[in-house]
């Protein structure tokens, strides 16, 4: 005995503490190994060692996920709409193949709540749309309607209102099949894609994915090319009030003299002209028919089919087919093995993604992983950068009739190939990367990086803002005619992109006296909303919308004390969840501004909200160290997150995604921000900022 300790307890002590010693040397030299770049300041604070444990395991875990031809590319998950849908068309199309059809029945019912009906995001209520189409496809598959499960679906969606309450593009589907009658089917005239510029409302004032959308539509809804379905099956049970016009027709508004009124009473004529086109009151539909079609099949060209989008594929497929293309034509089979791209099917289900997203995903865990010390010799680097660059866009697609300035042809798209409609917000992804990772031709990615700079700044809009893909498509007209109820007629200039815009320009140094960025701004300045925060447009929510201001901010070298951005931070701060230290928001902040801010504790709005507050430049700030703790103690094993919510947004209120490598980017991305901004300040020393109750005192 010794002290109180046998000698037992002290060879047991000692044996620890070299596991202890090797357990740390293995830790450096694995970190050596994957050749992270070590914390060499003089005189820098010590980096918390669960905090570099973290960021290398979720290196590793990314390298890991790198494809062999250098992008990264993680699942885009949605609602069950479009399982909806296929199976639908394939009964149309007369050809089901019954395993497939058992795998799409087993996926639908997995995602029916116990309430009977389909939600369309995660946790949310059930959706009309969702639950009309789901209870479609499993009657279609054989599921009696005295199946438990349908009679809760049917309950459901005749609580929501049943077929009367779908939105246009659903009721077309509907009419394809003989379920609902083509007369109170919204018209989409072909005529309006002979319209030039010259006119106030023309095709170009669409959003680019309403015109994908909406070109095969106009064929459908000009042929109507309804197959009934077999055994008289039917939707009667859905229709509360039965077949009144009441109930079928497009709700009016209430005071005569609207825009709306006016576009319903031009339906009515439309309507009435078709049962005419043969007298010559349609003098131009066989022309506009024409334009359409060609239009159509120019655009398959470059493309994983039309747009490489779910939506417009699928309709361009039924469009070929009103046109009389037979099953077998080249053109028919290669929409259909692009839609057959976008499945995932196992042993027992399966699921379909609206499109891919390796671009996107590339550049984001590109730029996450430079930023976290991935060196700039690192093989995975450079296949990602020069992947970047053979992406990029050398054609004048359709962004040129909004945008008809002499710029040199540039952009990247979300897909793989998408060549007519290069997007401004891939475009500020990609191009925060490509000034962040290597490459062995260092010309050509400057020359690449350029160009698409240009190119991108040339579609400011006019109010400052930047929009996703085209420039000033705000003509708040077009909301109203009776076709545009899917939310997504327009492609508005948001806070989030331009945000993103300003942090790439404040990267390269272009100063705050530079008049575009003047204007961009006042825009931010103008959207911001009374709490402080910002309407996130392309991710769930006011946290994505903030959260990309304030580090655009931040990079463009603002004074971060300034009321405005302080009021910002202490929204950020105001919605941090006291139990586990994250945030977490869903996508009835969309429906409802009370709620947002709240909701579920996620990996990825987390990292949104760490990297908003990392702008203030305060390691020392309790809720800051609060949210890396909480990425810190939620991480797996292996270097990923688990997250169930869904955080991006496709069509506010409408439709949304789930990007599942946000889960697994975002966080690495944040712990890095966190970690350089502990290198940058000395050890014990906070910046001296604002704190609560000190906006006040400055107003």
């Amino acid at each position: 005995m010794a002290g109180g300790f046998s000698t037992g307890d002290i060879v047991l002590a000692t044996l620890r503490g070299r596991l202890q010693c090797i357990r740390v040397a293995v830790t450096e030299t694995q970190a050596r190994r994957n050749a992270v770049q070590p914390q060499s300041a003089v005189n820098a604070p010590r980096i918390p060692g669960d905090l570099e444990a973290a960021i290398t395991r979720s290196q590793n875990y990314l390298l890991g996920e790198q494809k062999p031809e250098g992008y990264w590319i993680g699942e885009l998950i949605v609602d069950t709409t479009i399982v909806s849908d296929s199976l639908a068309y394939h009964h149309w199309n007369r050809k089901v193949d019954p395993v497939w059809q058992r795998k799409a029945v087993n996926h639908l019912l997995e995602h029916q709540l116990p309430d009977g009906g389909w939600n369309i995001y995660h946790g949310g209520p059930a959706e009309v749309n969702a639950t009309v189409k789901a209870y479609l496809a499993l009657k279609l598959a054989g599921i009696p309607a005295t199946d438990p499960r349908m009679l809760r679906a049917r309950a459901m969606a005749r609580a929501l209102g049943g077929v009367p309450r779908m939105n246009t593009f659903s009721k077309l589907y509907l009419a394809l099949l003989g379920l609902f009658p083509w007369n109170y089917v919204p018209t989409i005239p072909c005529e309006v894609i002979l319209i030039g510029k010259w006119f106030h409302v023309n095709f170009w004032e669409m959003s680019s994915w309403s015109r994908s959308m909406l070109v095969p539509l106009a064929i459908i809804n000009h042929f109507k090319p309804t197959r009934k379905l077999p055994n008289s099956i039917n939707l009667d049970e859905l229709f509360p009030e039965g077949y009144h016009e009441r109930d079928l027709a497009m709700p009016r508004d209430p005071q005569t003299f609207t825009w709306r009124n006016f576009f319903l009473w031009l339906d009515k004529l439309h309507k009435f002209a078709e049962l005419w086109v043969a007298g010559g009151i349609h003098p131009f539909r066989k022309r506009a028919l024409k334009k359409c079609e060609n239009w159509m099949l120019e655009r398959f060209e470059g493309s994983n089919g039309l747009a490489a989008i779910f939506p417009s594929i699928l309709n361009s497929i039924i469009a070929l087919k009103a046109l009389g293309y037979p099953d077998d034509h080249p053109q028919i089979k290669r929409a259909e093995r692009e839609l057959k791209h976008l499945e995932h099917e196992t042993e027992t289900t399966l699921r379909i993604e609206p499109c891919l997203s390796p671009v996107w995903d590339t550049a984001i865990v590109a730029i996450c992983l430079a930023e976290s010390g991935v060196p700039p010799g690192h093989p995975a680097m450079k296949k990602a950068a020069d992947w970047l660059m053979a992406k990029e866009i050398r054609f004048r697609g359709d962004w040129q009739y909004k945008n008809p300035v002499n710029v040199e042809p540039s952009g990247w798209v979300f897909e793989f190939d998408n060549k007519w409609n290069p997007d401004v917000d891939d475009t500020a992804m990609v191009l925060l990367a490509l000034r962040k990772i290597p490459t062995d031709d260092l010309r050509k990615r400057d020359e690449c990086f350029q160009r698409g700079l240009k190119w991108m700044l040339t579609f400011q809009c006019k109010d400052g803002g930047w929009a996703a893909f085209d420039k000033d498509c705000t003509k708040g007209i077009l909301e109203k005619v009776p076709f545009a109820d899917h939310n997504a007629m327009l492609d508005p200039e948001c806070a989030d992109i331009t945000a993103r815009i300003l942090e790439l320009v404040g990267y390269e140094g272009i100063s705050l006296d530079d008049p575009q960025v003047k204007k961009a701004l006042q825009f931010l300045r103008d959207e911001q909303e009374e709490d402080g925060s910002w309407y996130g447009r392309w991710g769930v929510n006011f946290i994505y919308g903030t959260w990309q201001v304030l580090r655009g901010m931040r990079a463009l070298g603002l004074n971060m004390n300034e009321p405005w951005l302080i009021k910002a931070r202490d929204w950020l701060e105001s919605v941090q969840h006291e139990e586990d230290g994250g945030w977490g928001e869903r996508c009835n902040t969309y429906d409802d501004p009370v709620v947002k801010g709240q909701g579920p504790s996620t990996a990825s709005q987390t990292a949104w909200a760490v990297m908003g507050l990392c702008a203030f430049d305060d390691p020392h700030r309790p809720s800051l160290q609060r949210g890396i703790q909480y990425l810190i103690d939620t991480q797996n094993a292996d270097g990923s997150w688990t997250e169930h919510e869904t955080t991006g947004t496709g069509f506010p209120r409408v439709y949304y995604l789930k990007y599942d490598m946000y889960r697994n980017s975002w966080p690495l991305l944040a712990m890095a921000t966190y970690r350089n901004l502990l290198t940058r300040t000395p050890q014990g020393q906070a910046p001296v900022t604002p704190g609560r109750g000190d906006l006040a005192r400055a107003v």
